[in-house]
């Protein structure tokens, strides 16, 4: 009888011990995926835990040529933007920077787009906010040895930044981008005016100049420039046999035109580039006999990453995060969930 009790009261005790052994296990378990989740720690082989947006999991894109909107998951949607924006066969860590600053982007454009695109929180086109493609246009686009490697790329590109933002003083950066700087890239003041951003500043970038395409020519005659000009400014008048009938009058830090006068008119040097079509404001001219010759360097309007800059980083053996605290000054990488 004795016994019997014994052994009664041996149970009660597990019974009673089971359910906190239980808890104290599943809360291992909970840290242990919450741990892997913060550390995002570099993948060894094993399967890595998806990264859980609570906050921003889609976005609803405007569709500018069937004027339609579609709701994405971001990652899904940031697959598109970055097969659009950045070539494939650049390096794998160029392609997570790219990532990273177009997740950036778009979190900035849905936090303050003021209703710029009615319902929606970004569009598709770069010449407003940035490019995107559907994966079948994207592989279409491809030469078919290439199309499913290019594609797992940008995948993985996406996929091993989850939740990645870029932050200033715990806000996400308006993350600005280009093709091409020419070896500096520009300030946003230089560009847009208004409020300096301390994250967009001038920095050097080398190995530019190995990248073939971006650096161009554009020829017009005299009476084509007066022309173009006259579209803006109908009281042009330049009288070619003044010896400085187009004169640069002065230069941005970065060795961009900032002030060029043509005639009786001067005009900031990112008004020139647009209405004579240059692809940068760092340009040179000369003129030789009815042609005036711009000599261009560099694609685009200069502030913030360069992507033959981050592509010429990655090969040098620059990780993604050096490459966007490189030309983003002070920023953190921190994650969509800690705003």
């Amino acid at each position: 009888m004795k016994k019997f009790f014994i052994y009664l009261l041996s149970l009660i005790c597990v019974l009673f011990m089971l359910p906190s052994l239980f808890t104290k296990k599943k809360q291992e378990v909970v840290a242990t995926v919450e741990e892997s989740l913060e550390e995002k720690v570099e993948d060894s082989g094993e399967e890595k835990v998806k990264y859980d947006y609570t906050k921003y999991a889609t976005i609803k894109l405007y569709h500018t040529q069937t004027q339609t909107y579609e709701e994405v998951p971001m990652d899904e949607y940031l697959y598109g933007v970055v097969s659009a924006e950045m070539p494939a066969d650049y390096e794998l860590e160029a392609l997570k920077a790219q990532a990273v600053v177009a997740r950036t982007y778009t979190l900035y454009q849905i936090m303050h787009s003021n209703g710029k695109h009615g319902e929606a929180d970004i569009c598709d086109a770069s010449t407003c906010c940035q490019a995107w493609i559907s994966k079948e246009d994207r592989l279409a686009k491809w030469d078919e040895n290439v199309r499913n490697s290019n594609w797992d790329k940008i995948v993985e590109a996406v996929d091993s930044t989850q939740g990645e933002i870029i932050t200033y003083q715990g806000e996400p950066i308006d993350a600005f981008f280009h093709a091409n700087s020419g070896g500096t890239t520009e300030t946003a003041t230089n560009v847009w005016g208004g409020t300096n951003f301390p994250y967009l500043q001038s920095v050097q970038t080398a190995g530019e100049d190995a990248y073939s395409g971006y650096n161009s020519e554009v020829e017009l005659s005299k009476e084509e420039l007066v022309k173009q000009l006259k579209e803006k400014y109908a009281d042009l008048e330049i009288n070619f046999e003044e010896e400085d009938a187009i004169k640069i009058i002065a230069y941005t830090e970065s060795g961009r035109v900032r002030t060029i006068k043509f005639g009786n008119i001067e005009i900031a040097g990112t008004e020139a580039r647009t209405l004579l079509g240059l692809r940068s404001t760092n340009f040179s001219f000369t003129i030789e006999g009815d042609t005036i010759k711009f000599t261009v360097t560099g694609y685009g309007h200069g502030v913030g990453m360069s992507q033959t800059g981050a592509d010429s980083m990655a090969k040098s053996g620059c990780n993604y995060k050096e490459i966007i605290q490189h030309f983003y000054t002070g920023v953190e990488i921190t994650y969509v969930n800690e705003l």
